[in-house]
């Protein structure tokens, strides 16, 4: 075929092009991109050499006539999206948990609260969080609090113990002392109050490439943090640091000051002014840290 022939034909077909043919092809790109990804930042990319291989297989033995094999890796295959399915589940689950934590997923299935209504659940419950981690770091009492948000833990929930509690010194005091039958595990609130204690957490993704000097309590809010929205408080009894997850990223040594500001800005989602010459916008503190 001659270039002006190979011309004429690109030129035709692009005179067919539609939007909606465009929109198709963006929309087919982003889908193949997020695959590509899940592949790459999963060990489902190990299971994909591994079908690859099968496939390599099945035409091998078509090509040198061995029945037997290909009639197996035939039958392999045909079965090999169920197989793929639950193979990669738990890496599917984990992907469209993500898709419903983007700010898009949350605003969509939010039923929505005001800030207001946020401040009269959460500002008594926030000074208590925040007085009960400083006296804890104060006596490196070892603890684990996580402030439930728009995903909801009924799983961490159903391991734990349910008290339904208001939040203060005293209780937290109490269900952290290191002799008591709820100090081991996680405090898990939800609308300003203490819904559970000694819940069980999963396990960070990528546990192996955590810093070893961290602690159990350290690893599991980091785990909690990447399979949820949730905010992750921990104190640690070697140390008594205070530390926070969000996201799978862990911040550490908070001051009680810092503590309550992060916790705000993060639950009320308050918004700061940006003035740029010509511009006035706002900004939540959880954009600005995506940007950053």
């Amino acid at each position: 075929m001659s270039f002006q022939e190979l011309k004429s034909a690109f030129l035709s077909v692009l005179s067919t092009i539609e939007l909606i043919d465009i929109i198709d092809i963006a929309i087919l790109a982003y889908l193949v991109y997020l695959l590509l990804k899940f592949i790459r930042e999963t060990r489902a990319g190990q299971l994909i050499k591994g079908i690859l291989f099968l496939v390599a297989g099945y035409f091998l033995s078509v090509f040198f006539e061995l029945k037997a094999i290909s009639y197996l890796l035939t039958q392999a295959l045909d079965i090999g999206l169920i197989a793929m399915i639950v193979l990669f589940q738990p890496e599917l689950r984990r992907m469209l948990e993500k898709a419903g934590h983007t700010r898009f997923g949350v605003k969509f299935l939010s039923l929505g609260q005001n800030v207001d209504e946020l401040r009269k659940i959460w500002d008594p419950a926030i000074e208590a969080v925040c007085d009960s981690c400083v006296e804890l770091s104060a006596t490196c009492t070892g603890a684990l609090i996580v402030i439930e948000r728009q995903v909801r833990l009924g799983e961490q929930i159903e391991t734990g113990t349910i008290l339904n509690a208001v939040p203060s010194k005293e209780v937290f005091g109490n269900i952290f002392y290191p002799k008591t039958p709820l100090h081991d595990g996680a405090v898990i609130m939800r609308d300003g109050v203490i819904l559970a204690a000694a819940c069980f957490l999963p396990k960070p993704q990528k546990d192996a490439q955590i810093d070893k000097r961290l602690g159990s309590r350290h690893r599991a809010a980091i785990g909690m943090s990447e399979n949820s929205d949730s905010i992750v408080i921990v104190v640690s009894e070697e140390t008594g640091q205070i530390s926070t997850a969000m996201n799978g990223v862990l911040v550490r040594d908070y001051t009680r000051e810092k503590l309550k500001k992060f916790l705000e800005d993060e639950i009320f989602e308050e918004k700061t002014e940006i003035t740029i010459p010509g511009r006035k916008f706002f900004s939540s503190r959880s954009e600005r840290r995506k940007k950053k």
